[in-house]
């Protein structure tokens, strides 16, 4: 049903992007903000070029579709493993080769403003979406990117930043969680 390439819009949220991956029943898919998220085959719907021939309600009526949506969901329960909860919403690779195409003209500067204003793109989507946990890769280096990346996190007062997890990035990440408004 799904092929990798194809452009499709996720179902009951603002987002749509390109299928860059399916395994198993998880498709993973890369928004036109460049980030990397997966969903189910139920969650997201194939588009067209030409939108008038999408057709969302294939073998089921419009009556049906509402009353599905108003019905009140049984509940499941999943169980997750424990070290699946604390894993990263998204991840972030600032290394300056996946940020630009050709760094010979830039100074070092330019490159650390280029990978902060990453940063903080990045960390602003995160908040706008409600991702609770984000990981910046910035590597080892002289520290210079991680001691600017921390002035700007200290910035925010919604945000706690430390380290993180030594054994998948070494020294060369910084994980944020974002606290999330509970109104």
């Amino acid at each position: 049903m799904y092929k990798i390439g194809d452009k499709i819009a996720v179902l009951d949220d603002d987002l749509s992007g390109t299928i860059i991956k399916i395994k198993s029943n998880t498709i993973t898919i890369e928004t036109l903000d460049g980030f990397e998220l997966d969903f189910e085959p139920n969650e997201i719907v194939k588009l067209s070029n030409d939108l008038s021939s999408l057709n969302i309600f294939d073998s089921k009526s419009y009556s049906s579709v509402i009353t599905e949506k108003t019905e009140q969901p049984k509940r499941s329960f999943v169980k997750t493993k424990s070290k699946d909860k604390y894993l990263p919403t998204m991840e972030v690779d600032l290394h300056l080769q996946h940020l630009v195409k050709n760094e010979r003209h830039l100074t070092s500067h330019d490159k650390k403003n280029i990978q902060l204003d990453t940063a903080k793109h990045k960390l602003e989507y995160a908040m706008k979406h409600k991702m609770q946990k984000i990981v910046f890769i910035h590597g080892v280096g002289e520290g210079v990117l991680k001691m600017e990346l921390e002035y700007l996190f200290n910035r925010y007062d919604n945000i706690k930043f430390y380290d993180a997890d030594y054994k998948k990035y070494g020294s060369g990440a910084t994980e944020v969680y974002i606290f999330q408004n509970q109104n």
